[in-house]
């Protein structure tokens, strides 16, 4: 029997809108909610960018060992490292990618956005029909610096549909040949917030980590996503999105965070193991 979720939530008092969507590796629905539901994409929105970054280098247009120099103008705040930094520093676009995914380095993404266009990210997003998942424009600008749909006060945006769609054909080797799947599985493996899938991975006596997870976490004020493909002995694609909690605090205290972990992992549990064939 599937465990419950949103009653779960419900009673520890979890009042916000979620969306959820867990699949198995061949894109078999298992447990959702709200799916198609729109919500502010935070760093979701990174990857869409990796992957289609890693396209382009596939295509050989892109060379991911060429160096791109950090402008003082590239420095913006937020999640990161390369705001700290002073300009001049020349990374590679190997380099770029990683920190846009394993540190969620908003400097580091906008770059990639430079790099790719907008108009080019939503035209692959639409080739994929990935509709429901847009960028907007570069992350944490000035206002003086923002384009009119984000005057307009519009976001980037996204969906778990999308988003588990999107994962489950990467895993499959379906966007990229087999050196650029692993590559994207790799810096995706290395993300280090690991507060909402990652936060009640199940460890061996050794401390390490049972199950393997690739995973890009979201956060802006209220809003906690997580999506991933995580390994357990049915692996599973996951997209949990979140918004409307009430905790400002930040990590790893916030309360929301651990109530959506706490519902979800039960969830996790029951669907990743291996069932008799027909079953779930």
């Amino acid at each position: 029997m599937t465990p419950p979720f949103l009653s779960d939530l419900r009673a520890q008092g979890y009042q916000g809108e979620v969306g959820l969507r867990v699949c198995d590796l061949m894109g078999r629905e298992l447990f959702t909610l709200n799916p198609q539901r729109a919500f502010p994409a935070a760093s979701t929105i990174k990857v869409p960018l990796l992957i289609l970054a890693l396209e382009w280098t596939q295509g050989g247009r892109l060379d991911l060992e060429r160096r791109v120099t950090l402008q003082a103008a590239d420095r913006v705040s937020g999640a990161g490292v390369l705001h700290e930094l002073g300009p001049g520093l020349a990374l590679s676009w190997r380099d770029v990618l990683t920190l846009m995914i394993i540190v969620s380095d908003n400097s580091a993404t906008n770059l990639i956005i430079e790099l790719l266009g907008v108009e080019a990210v939503n035209d692959w997003l639409t080739r994929h029909d990935w509709t429901d998942t847009r960028l907007v424009g570069k992350l944490q600008l000035p206002p003086e610096q923002r384009n009119p749909a984000q005057l307009r006060g519009e976001r980037n945006r996204t969906t778990a549909a999308d988003q588990t769609d999107m994962l489950g054909h990467l895993v499959r080797g379906e966007l990229l040949d087999a050196a650029h799947t692993a590559l994207a599985l790799d810096i995706l493996e290395r993300q280090q917030y690991r507060d909402l899938i990652g936060r009640c991975l199940p460890r061996a006596e050794n401390g390490e980590h049972l199950y393997r997870l690739a995973s890009k976490s979201g956060e802006l004020d209220g809003v906690h996503h997580d999506v991933g493909v995580l390994y357990t002995p049915r692996p599973l694609v996951i997209a949990l999105l979140s918004e409307g909690g009430m905790d400002r605090r930040e990590l790893p205290g916030n309360r929301d965070v651990n109530v959506l972990s706490g519902a979800l992992w039960p969830l996790l549990s029951a669907l990743g193991k291996v069932h008799e064939q027909g079953d779930i």
